[in-house]
């Protein structure tokens, strides 16, 4: 059985910035295979886009809902985002 692939863009907030979260995120990002990108949001949160098989997706979620040491997260939200042109990788992005 193969786990299709999904991409979603994700908004968390909460104690979001200046705990590492960004770096946080690309860690585990990679850990689990997956491509995209996360950045910190002018309004105090972080946005990223996360690609890869379904299931490494999902955990990935469930993991950002605890976030780094320091982090607080009050929310994450989700929505799907087209797979087209994801590049391989994850980055830190501006």
């Amino acid at each position: 059985m193969t786990d299709e692939t999904r991409a979603v863009l994700v908004r968390i907030t909460g104690r979001v910035q200046g705990v590492g979260f960004r770096f946080w995120t690309r860690g585990q990002a990679q850990r689990l295979g997956l491509s995209g990108w996360v950045r910190n949001e002018a309004d105090g949160s972080v946005a990223a886009l996360i690609c890869g098989p379904a299931g490494a997706v999902s955990t990935m979620l469930e993991r950002c809902w605890t976030g780094p040491f320091g982090a607080s997260v009050t929310d994450v939200e989700t929505e799907t985002a087209p797979i087209d042109g994801v590049m391989p990788g994850f980055r830190i992005t501006k």
